[in-house]
């Protein structure tokens, strides 16, 4: 199989092992325990980490004299804590549950984003790249299609823990997958070698470049208002389908919206001759703009129509954001800006979910028509923040000033010209 397949296989691995577990955890909890609520603490114990170890993961990851052994390790950490709390949730004292999930989601900004970094070192910049970055963002939208269903059949089959053990499986799959892929520098960079910085100077360069150089600073800030908004809408669905007589049918709206954006990653996420930040903006727009109809919709056939015409918009929106990613991170901070930029929108998705939570009373046409707000919104912001006019290499050579973790290197950005 040739590396970027394998690649491919590992990502869509990994990430279904990644998207089936808040489902897994929770149908788990309510089997063995019968409270949702012992299961939504677990939930957030697995969660809480992503954002606070993305920063951490990515400086170690940038620094690690083995690569090939922290990325691999990530992955096998994933899959022991998917096991463990396959045998321990709600049968081990919830402290130790709490523990194991921890320690699990603290490998999750690794599963994610830090995969993400390891594209460019597999694939020559320019097009080629790009349509590279499409597929990886189409693995996240197949996982988020995938996971959920065979989690949710399993479970109903039998029981929610050989579904979850089934998720350590998968998981363990990648890191087999990743073992063999190359670790090195980006393909096409030259020959000198990054300086190693202490792991403090080097979460410090990560969190720089994210706020100095504009391209980062526009696509981290629009996603993650854009994720505040879509990080509610698989409750929002739900509310929404039971205003329309069909309480059941939430899962049909959200499987709608997963099977566009796997069908707009693979098809406009392809387009490799758009800017990716017109592409974002152009995303977030369409995202938005078919939500706010499915708010008004008078039945659940139009609704899921709506929804997947969302879904089709919103899957170009990762690709576009993979590119640049990719294009504007300077190398030695390249891991940490994807492993941050990942932690933060699952941050903004988390804030947006507990939002819906408290104001559940409202009218869903109130909530849906607030989520396409936001996410409106974020393409406005992206516009308003994105540098115009400006080429790469003029904006990656001003980007950071002297003196700082990532000048003087004497290397261009990847992807500049």
């Amino acid at each position: 199989m040739p590396v970027f397949g394998r690649y491919l296989a590992a990502a869509v691995a990994a990430r279904t092992a990644s998207e089936g577990m808040g489902l897994a955890v929770m149908l788990l909890a309510l089997e063995r325990t019968g409270s949702a609520a012992h299961g939504a603490y677990v939930l957030t114990a697995w969660l809480a980490p992503h954002v606070l170890a993305a920063p951490l993961a990515g400086a170690a990851a940038s620094r690690a004299r083995r690569p090939r052994l922290f990325h691999v390790g990530a992955l096998v950490g994933f899959t022991a804590a998917a096991a463990a709390l396959a045998l321990l949730l709600g049968r081990a004292p919830a402290a130790v549950v709490l523990a194991v999930a921890l320690l699990g989601g603290s490998c999750g900004p690794m599963v994610t984003g830090g995969m993400s970094s390891l594209v460019a070192g597999l694939v020559p910049a320019g097009p080629q790249r790009d349509r590279a970055y499409a597929w990886d963002a189409a693995t996240y939208n197949a996982a988020s299609v995938v996971a959920p269903a065979a989690v949710g059949l399993v479970a109903a089959l039998g029981s929610a823990a050989p579904a979850m053990a089934g998720l350590a499986a998968a998981c363990a799959l990648a890191a087999v997958l990743a073992a063999t892929l190359p670790y090195g520098r980006p393909v096409g960079a030259p020959m000198e070698a990054a300086p190693r910085t202490g792991l403090k100077a080097g979460l410090a360069a990560g969190l720089a470049a994210l706020w100095r150089i504009r391209e980062l600073r526009a696509i981290t800030a629009a996603t993650g208002l854009a994720f505040a908004g879509l990080g509610s809408l698989s409750a929002t669905s739900v509310l929404l389908a039971a205003r329309l007589g069909s309480p059941g049918a939430g899962g049909v709206l959200m499987t709608a919206f997963a099977a566009g954006a796997l069908t707009g990653s693979l098809t406009l996420g392809r387009i490799t001759g758009t800017d990716p930040g017109r592409l974002a903006r152009r995303a977030m727009a369409g995202t938005g703009a078919a939500l706010a109809a499915a708010a008004f919709s008078p039945s659940v056939a139009v609704a899921a129509a709506l929804f997947a015409i969302a879904g089709v918009c919103d899957g170009p929106l990762l690709t576009a954001t993979l590119r640049i990613r990719a294009q504007f991170a300077p190398e030695e901070v390249r891991t940490q800006v994807f492993t941050l930029g990942a932690g933060l929108k699952v941050t903004a998705a988390s804030a947006g979910a507990a939002v819906v939570g408290f104001a559940a009373g409202a009218p869903p046409q109130a909530l849906l028509s607030g989520l396409a707000a936001l996410i409106l919104a974020s393409a406005l912001l992206h516009a308003r923040l994105a540098p115009h006019g400006t080429s790469a290499a003029a904006a990656a050579a001003t980007a950071l000033p002297a003196g700082s973790a990532t000048a003087g290197t004497g290397r261009r950005t990847p992807g500049a010209p």
